[in-house]
């Protein structure tokens, strides 16, 4: 089996996982390194997809400021969305011509992942017909809902938003664990109005650490894409991209 790099950035700052994003997927395009994927957290920041609409961020970038909430516009699809503490997000940087061509599969692929990974922890995530992302049935904790036998309003509990170029991918997805909900009423989240985000621990009634779903995401995703994973420090994947990065213009792998 081909590897998947696994490599845990911890607490980053968006910029700087933007930064290495941009290197990792030259060298993979170039063939210098194998597939990776960037397992990390964000301080307080609001991303802008390329498709997106400004007027979905609600807040003046006085209050931004204020709350020390950073603003960024990228390139991956999607509106807008949230990144913040207690949030897991995942950045596979994968040669899909190595795996299988096709966008809508992949997006799916992200999603699967993370519906099995939820549900080792007894929360049945879903997808929702033209909405991208996994939903969960909102409004009362797991328990509470199965005693009332009472399904109300679909909530999010993690976004996708990718990019593809020459069939390798960036960006990825924000799983919400114990994020902070708060902070998603600075923006329509998504650009639907009137849909709620949520998170592992809301649902679960009690207190949920990012390294407890880490690996379980890690390990479907390596599984549905056929992939076996190795867990490799950041001080080593930086290594493997000065020694592709030092290399002459033109010199092969």
């Amino acid at each position: 089996m081909k590897e998947l790099l696994v490599v845990d950035l911890g607490l980053v700052e968006y910029s700087a996982a933007w930064e290495l994003q941009r290197r990792v997927v030259a060298a993979r395009k170039a063939g210098a390194m194998p597939d990776v994927l960037l397992l990390c957290e964000h301080p307080h920041v609001i991303t802008l997809g390329r498709n997106g609409k400004r007027a979905n961020l609600l807040a003046p970038d006085r209050v931004l400021g204020q709350m020390g909430v950073s603003f960024f516009e990228t390139n991956r699809g999607g509106d807008i969305t949230y990144h913040g503490p207690g949030q897991l997000v995942g950045y596979p940087i994968l040669n899909l011509s190595e795996i299988r061509r096709d966008v809508g599969w992949y997006v799916r692929s992200l999603e699967e992942a993370m519906i099995r990974a939820s549900a080792e922890f007894g929360v049945s995530g879903r997808r929702v017909a033209g909405r991208t992302g996994v939903w969960v049935d909102g409004g009362k904790e797991v328990k509470e809902a199965k005693e009332a036998e009472e399904v109300k309003d679909e909530e999010k509990l993690a976004a996708i938003g990718v990019h593809i170029s020459r069939w390798v991918t960036s960006h990825g997805f924000a799983y919400n664990v114990s994020t902070d909900l708060r902070y998603f009423d600075l923006i329509v989240p998504c650009g639907i109005a009137g849909k709620r985000a949520t998170s592992l621990e809301k649902l679960l009634g009690h207190r949920v650490e990012i390294r407890e779903v880490a690996p379980r995401i890690a390990a479907h995703l390596g599984a549905i894409f056929g992939l076996e994973l190795r867990t490799t420090a950041p001080d080593a994947l930086q290594a493997m991209l000065r020694q592709f990065e030092d290399q002459p213009v033109g010199a092969t792998a």
